[in-house]
């Protein structure tokens, strides 16, 4: 027997599963490597990356409305671009949300069991995959309880920030793999931090792969990404102004952890405890929507014969298990190679690449099915190539690889057809 994905989820399932993603591993982790790049400019880096997002988020709104299924930007580079540049968009956002998952384990696993991170940071893999394999709805009950107590955290942190006189950083175990950034400043770094800021925000993308899910398309599509963009947005500005005043730039490009040891060091230090926490379900929050999205990109490619057919098989849940074993056991191999700040820069660098190949298509639709302007497709276009290749040399080069194999891979795949 057959099965297909079913319409179910609302407005506000989508806005929540799209928090779930954005209000994540980069707003616990991506602070002081942003500081570290941009100094004393980093509001300046926040309201760049949300630039960026705002345009991404229109040309994705538009597209997802056009094409209501799931699959985003490989459906919509497929469709109005070519199949090499569908192709392109799918490996970058197989690749960069693997990356992200990968990230949001091992931050979770370093701050609830900072002895064992790597373990701990497996077993919430493997228990996001079942979570997954239960279907959609499951999710998104989950993620608005994480949701919620997320945003309750950063209120304490905002608060501590924005009312504590100026606080010495603390250490903390929560990413140990962080080693300290010098500030660069300038145009580059003000741009190369845009870049890191901006993993935080491509959440929204995984509401534009519910396409086939959501009821109303039409409608839910363009006022979920508004509404959630707009919610993050407002909430890393408050968090990078309460970071700044409580520690000052150059500080917060040494303190890998700022948000607990900020509350740590401050005149509320009982909070850490909450804010670990927080840290926790944010991650563990941002690891759920992720790998959804994962699975739903390889669904749609597999369907289409891009990767193997395995994964185009829907069971009787209305889910793709074969695709979320699969992006579970990436995740897992991605955790084990690199480290939390490692994989962040590479999800940033390959999401920016998506939303290149994502905006170039936006430019292809005509008149009546845009409801934002050309000019936002092609400022997009523009600012995700620059920030992408302004990123650490390193991560720019392990991404093109990886892009370039992962292209090849699905190109031998759709040839046997």
């Amino acid at each position: 027997m057959s099965w297909s994905l079913q319409r179910r989820l609302g407005t506000a399932d989508a806005v929540v599963l799209g928090l779930a993603a954005m209000l994540g591993t980069g707003v616990f982790a991506v602070w002081a490597p942003a500081a570290g790049a941009a100094g004393s400019w980093l509001l300046l880096a926040v309201l760049l990356a949300g630039v960026v997002a705002t345009c991404n988020a229109g040309s994705t709104a538009d597209l997802a409305v056009a094409h209501p299924e799931s699959g985003g930007g490989f459906v919509y580079g497929r469709e109005r671009l070519s199949h090499g540049a569908g192709r392109l968009a799918g490996v970058a956002f197989l690749v960069g949300k693997t990356a992200s998952a990968a990230a949001a384990a091992g931050v979770f696993g370093a701050y609830v069991l900072p002895s064992h991170p790597l373990p701990t940071a497996i077993l919430v893999i493997i228990a996001a995959t079942v979570l997954n394999t239960a279907g959609v709805r499951w999710t998104a009950r989950g993620a608005y309880a994480l949701v919620g107590g997320t945003l309750a955290v950063l209120l304490v942190v905002v608060v501590v920030g924005l009312f504590s006189t100026q606080v010495d950083p603390v250490g903390s175990a929560a990413t140990p793999d962080v080693e300290p950034v010098a500030i660069r400043g300038g145009v580059i770094g003000v741009l190369t931090a845009a870049g890191l800021v901006f993993f935080a925000f491509a959440g929204y993308a995984r509401i534009a792969t519910l396409g086939a899910e959501v009821r109303d398309p039409g409608r839910t599509l363009h006022r979920a990404i508004a509404i959630a963009l707009g919610i993050a947005l407002v909430t890393y500005m408050l968090v990078a102004v309460a970071l700044l005043v409580g520690f000052g730039s150059e500080r917060l490009a040494t303190e890998p952890t700022p948000l607990v040891a900020l509350v740590d060091a401050g005149e509320a230090s009982a909070l850490g405890v909450i804010v670990r926490v927080g840290a926790a379900m944010a991650a563990a929050s941002a690891l759920l929507a992720v790998l959804v999205g994962v699975s739903r990109t390889a669904l749609a490619m597999a369907q289409r014969r891009e990767l193997p057919s395995a994964l185009a098989v829907v069971c009787s849940r209305g889910t793709p298990f074969w695709a979320d074993l699969a992006g579970g056991v990436a995740a897992i191999v991605l955790a084990v190679l690199a480290g939390p700040m490692a994989a962040i820069a590479l999800s940033a660098c390959s999401v920016l690449v998506y939303y290149a190949v994502i905006n170039l298509a936006a430019l292809r639709l005509p008149a009546s099915q845009r409801r934002w302007p050309v000019w936002s497709s092609v400022l997009g276009l523009l600012l995700c190539v620059s920030l992408s290749v302004m990123l650490a040399l390193q991560q720019v080069l392990t991404t093109a690889v990886a892009l370039v194999v992962g292209w090849a891979v699905c190109t031998v795949f759709s040839r046997r057809r």
